[in-house]
């Protein structure tokens, strides 16, 4: 399992990747047959290529993430809220929850994001 020292790792790589808008250093961080549900009830991108495709989408938007509080871990799952600033409009900003789900390697193996219409200001 997972130490939290490598959870918390794996969330800051999660949004340095942002930072440098590297969808490969993303679909990097998940395991070859992982899911990423985003938001949570849409479907599921499933598998290297898929993440690493809608990863690329998001990052043509110039999202940008910036974490609001610290990342919790349990067991082999992390949860962290943030913020994510959008570059069409200077005012774009949806606050998020997502969850990730760990391997024995620490690869993420399901990823979650929980946000609605209202968690979306400035759209």
């Amino acid at each position: 399992m997972p130490t939290h020292e490598q959870m918390v790792a794996a969330v800051h790589a999660y949004v340095n990747a942002f930072a440098n808008s590297d969808p490969a250093a993303v679909a990097a961080l998940f395991a070859p047959d992982a899911s990423v549900e985003d938001p949570i009830g849409s479907p599921a991108h499933i598998g290297h290529d898929a993440i690493l495709a809608f990863y690329t989408a998001s990052m043509q938007t110039g999202a940008k993430l910036t974490l609001e509080g610290p990342i919790r871990t349990a067991g082999n799952h992390a949860a962290f809220a943030f913020s994510v600033a959008l570059a069409f409009k200077d005012t774009a900003r949806i606050d998020v929850i997502d969850t990730f789900r760990f391997n024995e390697d620490g690869k993420v193996v399901e990823m979650r994001a929980y946000f609605g219409p209202n968690n979306m200001q400035g759209m």
